[in-house]
């Protein structure tokens, strides 16, 4: 904890090249094309993802889901929590290290300009040991204004995906939304000029729980102790370790390797990358490689394993589930509901009136207006039937009253009935039921 005790040992990473840094780059370029391309893409004039809060509405690849599909984002939210689940225990922290947009965004953003600007790992240290200069000022100020940048560009790329990024971009956005870009804006601020690694070590509720998730068989860095010790340059013949701390120093989170498993280890494979440029020099392999507890100890790595098995079977159930439903997904909505304060009311030529409010939504993107006719099923003869059709534009919602006239001695107490809303191309009902006194009371 010594960032809270104002003791905090500032992070200087060296930068690295190898197999895992290159693959950091390609996370990256998919991390950045999502965020910045995809707000942008559009399916029949509709964006390829959005989550429109307000209107209760989510646009996933040219399909709308309302608030009543609320089960398919549950079994969605269920999958991507035992999918983290699996993953985690197969392979540890791989997330952290290439995916995590902190972690991404750090490593690729963060730090090069830092280094564009300011120089060296040395330079860097060096300055910041040094008085205030015009030197070190501009440098400095130069520096947070690019983060400061960075984080208006990544925070209104992330709103671009709850506000349409034409209306988001062009000012039109209401103030509450420009709000919300302000302050994600300050919170990324932060993490790029200060809080930075701190982020991985006390406020993310995955390096927390991870610990929790993992075995002795799920994937970790470690650092090869039988053969690496003890360090010095006489071990440079044994393919020992040399102690050139060069695994240290290109670590984005300060830490040592070498001390054995820490909790602050984001699997990012740098460290890898900085033993095997050396280690390869001297005719060896690297001392530092993705292992697991397991296979450090003699045994054979296991995959299937009781943990593995449950997250799968979860998994398998989830995703059958969300295809049964996705399958049975209805172009329309329809509420059937009773007119507020009315139960039922007996007219004058002995007919009994209920009175039921339709509401409609249609989840087709196509521009044209539909029209839909509304039937009632299960009325006895002479009843009667008022609501006019229905037109309905793309991805809308309306609500029309619904009068049913039902002849008194035809209905004791309550009657079940089925209202349909039916269209050229597709139709749905819901069951609700008429209300009317009892014969005799």
């Amino acid at each position: 904890m010594t960032l809270f005790h104002g003791l905090r040992p500032w992070v200087y990473p060296a930068p690295i090249q190898g197999w895992y840094s290159a693959w950091h780059k390609r996370s990256a370029a998919v991390l950045f094309a999502v965020l910045l391309l995809v707000p942008w893409i559009r399916i029949a004039g509709q964006p390829v993802f959005l989550a429109d809060l307000g209107n209760r509405r989510l646009n996933v690849l040219g399909t709308i889901f309302l608030a009543s599909d609320g089960v398919l984002l549950l079994l969605g939210g269920l999958f991507a929590v035992f999918s983290l689940f699996m993953f985690t225990s197969l392979f540890g922290r791989l997330w952290c290290g290439y995916m995590c947009p902190q972690s991404v965004f750090m490593l690729n953003l963060v730090y090069p300009i830092e280094r564009w600007i300011e120089g060296t790992r040395g330079k860097q240290m060096q300055r910041d040991k040094g008085p205030w200069t015009w030197d070190k000022a501009w440098r400095k100020a130069a520096k947070w204004a690019v983060f400061i940048a960075i984080a208006v560009i990544v925070s209104m790329s992330f709103m671009g995906f709850f506000i349409p990024a034409p209306t988001l971009w062009t000012g039109q956005a209401s103030a509450t939304s420009y709000g919300v870009v302000a302050f994600f804006t300050a919170i990324w601020s932060t993490d790029f000029i200060w809080y930075r690694e701190q982020t991985c070590n006390y406020i993310c509720p995955y390096a927390r729980f991870q610990g929790a998730l993992t075995d002795d068989e799920s994937l970790v860095i470690a650092y090869d102790v039988e053969r690496g010790e003890p360090r010095g340059r006489e071990a440079k013949a044994r393919g020992g370790c040399i102690d050139c701390n060069k695994c240290v120093v290109v670590c984005p989170q300060g830490i040592d390797i070498r001390d054995g498993y820490q909790l602050e280890c984001i699997a990012c494979g740098k460290c890898i990358d900085a033993c095997t440029s050396v280690m390869d020099r001297l005719g060896h392999d690297t001392l530092v490689r993705y292992t697991t507890e397991a296979e450090e100890h003699g045994a054979t790595h296991q995959w299937l394993r009781p943990r593995t098995l449950v997250y799968g079977a979860l998994l398998s159930v989830l995703t059958a589930a969300f295809a049964y439903v996705l399958w049975n997904h209805n172009p329309l909505e329809l509420n059937v509901d009773r007119a507020p304060g009315s139960l039922y009311v007996v007219d004058d030529d002995g007919y009994v009136r209920n009175t039921f409010m339709l509401n409609v939504a249609t989840r087709h993107l196509e521009e044209e207006t539909r029209v839909y006719l509304v039937t009632v099923d299960g009325l006895p003869e002479d009843s009667q039937v008022r609501v006019r059709p229905i037109q309905l534009e793309a991805s809308s919602r309306t609500t029309v009253p619904l009068i049913v006239r039902v002849p008194k001695d035809a209905v004791d107490g309550a009657l079940a009935l089925t209202v349909s809303v039916k269209g050229q191309e597709d139709s749905v009902s819901e069951e609700t039921v008429f209300k009317a006194p009892r014969h005799g009371g």
